[in-house]
């Protein structure tokens, strides 16, 4: 091995994460047969956000890193919250990120025949029994961290006694809530997920998958594993709420596996996002309260909810891989993720000109009828992406802001008296203007010079202002809405005494109905497509768009405000 080799290995090693560096070891040392099998184990009872895309880039991602294979696997062991729609819904994100399952798509009721032969395998071997007591009967029997349980009074009850309860409670005899199935193992145990934990429970609801055939389904700590096990799973790699679920997780393996093959728990920390949420609980909350306009709405931090607002499956990609996985939660800031897709349109979006606000901008000394086509740049960040033609007529649309009549020192934009570029066109003088009975700005005069276009003897000639423009004759409206943080307040989970939903940002959106778009835009957008809007930001077309009306959101400003405020 060369020197470089030696030193790219160190590098690599060195760049490994601590869950990386624990497969490498594993496969080094031969275990399970050297394989390497993740899985990303989705419940199919919500849309997948952001922080489960960092999970799915872990499970997918070091599959791939060490010629592993990574299985999808719907934990779907609660049909009152299952819907095939969830589970539509995140096939499609997780290929929109770029990983695809092949053909390892499992279901954990494909395992529920399997799953009841263990459990009355255990009920057999005294491992396991039914309990009659409430919910509120077993947490409270269950003791605290610091006092050990107290046995429930049907721990010891005959096994053909639990063995025909059991059967019962799935014939759908019983009424849900009547009794469960626990394992049996350390009502003492200073960890409480060992103090007998639940089963089974009795769920009289059809399943989405399998109907009305069980009345008795497997609680998720019991089928996690069990699953993982069925499937070959080497690596089940979770977030660190479940790392005191661990020794649970081992000892249901143990009544499986031997020597030869057992998966192994390992975790890392969950992502939090400043300034939203990440339950999908209140996320839920959100869609059914119609707070926001659905899973998609482009505020959530749903992956459809990105999508929609114009982030790319490579900045979600790059935003995670920057930020890590770590043994210890923290709160990301969201302005780390709005970094990662500036980055990444600045590269890729054609620059276009939009007019959010308009006000009317005549050349007084340019002919009436005249039009010529001014050569812009699609993207100076990729000379590839070569150029488009923008009319430009003697009456424009500019930006009201651009505008001030009696302006502070440091305004370089239009100002009575002071000369202005018209990007890709001409140097410009304002002359004055005309305003309204309410006094408001109506008609922005001014002069251009014919010799400062570009190519010409005077285009050199140095201004301080450059300005965006589209004709008045030959751009059309579109909406434009302009979309904000979802909240107002940095940690709103953090905020005890006051009701997530009072803390949501009133200004979260805006829509704008009288925006003015250049040609290049109506006759060649399609709904998903990005552009950079000159001087704005960056902006998606909606799924709402028409032919004869596009809609835009605007997925980021071009810098961000926010922090901005915040140090001040």
């Amino acid at each position: 091995m060369t020197q470089i080799q030696i030193e790219n290995n160190e590098e690599e090693k060195k760049s490994l994460n601590f869950i990386e560096a624990a497969i490498e070891a594993d496969l080094a040392a031969g275990k399970n047969g050297g394989r390497l099998n993740t899985r990303f184990p989705p419940e199919p009872n919500g849309y997948l956000h952001i922080g489960h895309a960092k999970a799915i880039c872990m499970d997918f991602g070091v599959a791939e890193k060490f010629g592993g294979t990574c299985n999808l696997r719907f934990d779907d062991t609660n049909p009152v919250k299952e819907d095939v729609e969830y589970v539509d819904s995140i096939k499609e994100d997780i290929h929109w990120l770029g990983f695809d399952w092949g053909d390892r798509l499992y279901y954990a009721s494909d395992y529920f025949p399997k799953l009841w032969d263990l459990a009355l395998r255990l009920i057999k071997e005294g491992k396991a029994y039914v309990d009659e007591q409430s919910a509120e009967e077993i947490a409270k029997q269950k003791g605290t961290p610091t006092q050990p349980g107290t046995p429930s009074p049907y721990r010891n009850r005959p096994i053909e006694e639990n063995i025909d309860l059991f059967e019962r409670m799935n014939r759908g005899e019983f009424e849900e809530g009547a009794m469960v199935l626990r394992a049996k193992i350390d009502m003492a145990s200073p960890n409480m997920h060992m103090r007998d934990p639940i089963m089974y429970r009795i769920i009289k609801h059809p399943h989405h998958r399998t109907g009305n055939t069980w009345n008795a389904y497997p609680m998720y700590d019991f089928a996690h594993g069990q699953s993982d096990y069925f499937e070959g799973v080497t690596h089940s790699i979770c977030t660190l709420e479940f790392e005191v679920h661990r020794p649970l997780y081992d000892w249901f393996v143990d009544q499986l596996a031997d020597e030869t093959y057992r998966p192994r728990q390992m975790e890392f920390n969950r992502l939090n996002l400043t300034y939203t949420v990440m339950s999908k609980r209140k996320l839920l909350q959100l869609v059914q309260e119609k707070l926001v306009s659905g899973w998609d709405d482009p505020r959530m931090p749903t992956i459809c909810g990105l999508r929609r607002r114009g982030y790319t499956p490579r900045s979600i990609r790059n935003f995670i891989d920057r930020i890590g996985y770590t043994k210890y939660d923290g709160l990301i800031s969201v302005s780390l993720l709005e970094h990662s897709i500036r980055e990444d349109l600045n590269k890729t979006a054609n620059r276009v000109s939009a007019v959010l606000n308009p006000v009317k901008l005549i050349i007084t000394n340019y002919p009436e009828n005249q039009i010529e086509y001014m050569k812009a740049e699609n993207n100076p960040e990729d000379e590839s992406a070569g150029f488009h033609e923008i009319p430009f007529t003697r009456e424009l649309y500019i930006e009201r802001d651009d505008f001030m009549e009696n302006p502070p020192k440091k305004f370089f934009r239009m100002t009575p008296g002071q000369e202005v570029r018209l990007k890709s066109a001409y140097i410009v003088k304002c002359t004055g203007c005309k305003k309204g009975e309410n006094g408001e700005i109506e008609e922005i005069y001014c002069e251009y010079d014919p010799l400062t276009k570009s190519g010409m003897p005077e285009s050199g000639r140095k201004v301080k202002g450059t300005l965006h423009w589209v004709s008045v004759e030959y751009s059309k409206s579109a909406e434009i809405r302009l979309y904000d943080r979802l909240f107002c307040v940095e940690n709103p989970s953090e905020e005890k005494e006051k009701d997530f939903r009072e803390l949501l940002n009133p200004e979260s959106l805006k829509i704008l109905n009288n925006c003015r778009i250049e040609p290049y835009l109506f006759e060649n957008a399609k709904p998903g497509d990005r552009f950079q809007f000159q001087r704005t930001g960056y902006f998606c077309v909606d799924k709402d768009s028409k032919p004869d009306k596009l809609v835009f959101n605007r997925t980021v400003s071009l810098k961000d405000s926010w922090e901005k405020i915040k140090g001040k």
